[in-house]
């Protein structure tokens, strides 16, 4: 994913994390599957903190934060995220109306975090692949006018403690064209 380089038009902020907005956030690890690992989300300051200690133990090795929502962002090209990392690498991870034998399938793409840095990525749409419980779901398009969940997911593959704090979600870049006179 890329940094964000230009201003966008028509941006649309989907999450910011004062007490109005900051929504229910759950947490899924690993433990669903009887890996070790810990991670969830609280609130402090207007920042969401996502942390926790991933585990390797068991056949583990996710942790992920989740908040379901209704969004049609069909006119847009990805969503921007501004976050402050701790250098590992995590997923934005978008749930359609898109099942696989009756369960969701998840649209990802992995981010690259500065530690100690804010710093704003942009996860275009177009770069996102569906996955179901880690394999690759070639015959299925992710649909942003059907979005139902939205979450970060780390997976990668280093054990120890782990905290990604987020200041903003925001989708970028409208594809609506302005009438010419």
């Amino acid at each position: 994913m890329t940094a964000h380089s230009a201003n966008a038009a028509d941006p649309k902020v989907l999450f910011t994390f004062d007490e109005a907005t900051r929504g229910d956030w759950t947490s899924v690890d690993d433990t669903v599957m009887g890996g070790r690992s810990d991670g969830g989300a609280a609130l402090h300051d207007g920042v969401l903190h996502f942390s926790g200690t991933l585990s390797l133990e068991s056949n583990g090795g996710f942790s992920s934060i989740r908040h379901s929502v209704e969004l049609d962002l069909s006119g847009y090209n990805g969503i921007r995220l501004r976050v402050k990392g701790d250098g590992r690498s995590y997923q934005l991870r978008l749930h359609t109306d898109a099942r696989y034998s009756g369960q969701p399938v998840a649209f990802g793409a992995t981010f690259q975090t500065n530690a100690g840095e804010w710093t704003e990525v942009d996860v275009p749409f177009d770069t996102l692949r569906a996955t179901f419980r880690g394999r690759l779901m070639s015959d299925y398009f992710f649909d942003p006018a059907a979005i139902e969940q939205v979450g970060i997911l780390l997976a990668d593959k280093q054990a120890g403690p782990f905290e990604l704090q987020v200041d903003r979600l925001v989708a970028y870049g409208s594809h609506r064209k302005e009438p010419r006179s």
